[in-house]
């Protein structure tokens, strides 16, 4: 039950974790806030973007002698960026690429525009791999797909046919990494790099159609720098803002433990009655016999014996097994013959406490019983030994008076009880009393 009352709070706390809202908690009153990042970013790049394949014969990219080429300026993108966690996002943006040959490479003169949208998921590497330990650095990756519209602006000639004007829409998957500095609260500096592969493109970079064998397939490269800005009311950027989720402390799920151990212990039901025992007044009651809302067995008479006992005895006396019930009713003292403070007559209610004892002798003829004294802490040390005596002795007087023979009593003193609070008058009430014990 533990467990299960743990994990349903465990849980309800997990599933909380995109809230806005403020979450208290109830023992300490203490506010937890949920989430306490920007989660929105917009972000701008400016760049080159590069066709790495496929073109026709006498167009290319870069000359054959250079690494990358010459560099180019014709690649942009505007993108905003929703972080669904401190570590999982999602970003969409418009993109705009002209890709053209450089005058110094060699290659026929070309331009390919696109214009594009992307969604790609992205995700936060500081945190996914813990290295937030970097300070202003940070590292994104992304991936996802792009769609562009590509229009040929390569004039036709007479022997080839580059689409001059004609347009189509293609479409594959992108990936890429993006290092970040941040340079003031808000603001971090990117620098992105970015590989797209289309499965659907039947133009080449140049503007011709594609051959048969590299149809449907391009690829190409984009490096960018730009500029990121975190929106929010969060002083820090959102990547490197400080994360507080929604979870529970290590203190507060011990103290929650404590507390589930304490209800079960206190949910629990020694003797069986369906009372709890921190309700349970009474503790040890038998097995059956009806209790009150506080564990009490009922006594209605006031006479020192439950009246389901009386009645269950009266009627079943005779039957072994049942007697055997008895006993143990009246050695655990649930049978007790009561005294005002200092005296050795029983009180008047007492009475049928005694005329129980004896109905049970006189039903079970080969039993014996010890008759306890007891006096409570209040009267003085020294004379509570002859008092507890003396109060056995008036009982067993009454016994025998009645018709049960003498050798079947005897007589013992437990002086001093103290099994109650000595300064509570209702206490000392319980304490001075005779119990009984049946001799096999």
């Amino acid at each position: 039950m533990k467990k299960i009352t743990l994990f349903s709070l465990l849980l309800i706390s997990a599933f909380s974790v995109n809230a806005q809202e403020p979450v208290k908690v109830a023992d300490d009153k203490k506010e937890v806030k949920k989430i306490e990042y920007n989660q929105w970013t917009v972000e701008a790049t400016l760049g080159q973007a590069k066709g790495i394949r496929p073109y026709s014969p006498g167009y290319f990219s870069s000359s054959s002698g250079d690494f990358l080429g010459k560099p180019q300026t014709n690649s942009f993108s505007l993108t905003t960026r929703y972080m669904i966690s401190p570590k999982f996002g999602l970003r969409a943006g418009f993109h705009f690429d002209e890709l053209k040959n450089n005058k110094d490479n060699g290659s026929l003169p070309f331009k390919m525009q696109m214009i594009g949208f992307s969604i790609q998921g992205v995700v936060n590497a500081n945190r996914l791999f813990d290295i937030e330990s970097l300070g202003k650095l940070g590292l994104l990756l992304h991936g996802g797909i792009r769609v562009d519209a590509m229009t040929s602006k390569t004039e036709n000639t007479l022997t080839t046919n580059q689409n001059f004007n004609n347009s189509e829409y293609n479409g594959g998957f992108i990936l890429g990494v993006t290092p970040q500095y941040r340079f003031s609260k808000k603001m971090a500096l990117q620098f992105d790099v970015s590989y797209q592969n289309n499965i659907r493109q039947h133009f080449n970079w140049d503007g011709s159609s594609a051959a048969p064998n590299s149809n449907l397939s391009a690829q190409m490269l984009t490096t960018s720098f730009g500029l990121s800005y975190s929106i929010g009311t969060n002083d820090i950027h959102g990547d490197w803002a400080i994360v507080k989720e929604n979870t529970l402390a290590l203190e507060e799920i011990e103290a929650l433990e404590k507390r589930m151990d304490s209800m079960e212990t206190l949910m629990n039901d020694t003797d069986k009655d369906g009372v709890a025992d921190y309700l349970d007044q009474e503790n040890n009651s038998t097995a059956g016999v009806t209790v009150d809302s506080r564990g009490k067995m009922v006594d209605l008479n006031k006479n020192g014996v439950p009246d389901e006992m009386e009645r269950y005895f009266n009627t079943s006396s005779k039957d072994a097994s049942k007697t055997d019930a008895v006993n143990r009713f009246i050695n655990d003292g649930y049978v007790s013959v009561y005294f005002d403070t200092g005296k050795t007559k029983p009180t008047s209610i007492s009475i049928e406490g005694i005329e129980f004892i004896k109905t049970y002798m006189k039903n079970n003829p080969s039993k014996s019983i010890v008759i306890f004294g007891h006096a409570d802490e209040v009267t003085q040390t020294a004379n509570n030994d002859r008092l507890a005596t003396e109060r056995a002795l008036s009982v067993k007087d009454i016994l025998v008076r009645s018709g049960i023979r003498a050798a079947r009593l005897f007589i013992a003193s437990d002086s001093d009880d103290s099994s109650g609070d000595k300064k509570t008058s209702d206490s000392r009430k319980l304490v001075k009393r005779v119990t009984f014990k049946i001799l096999d």
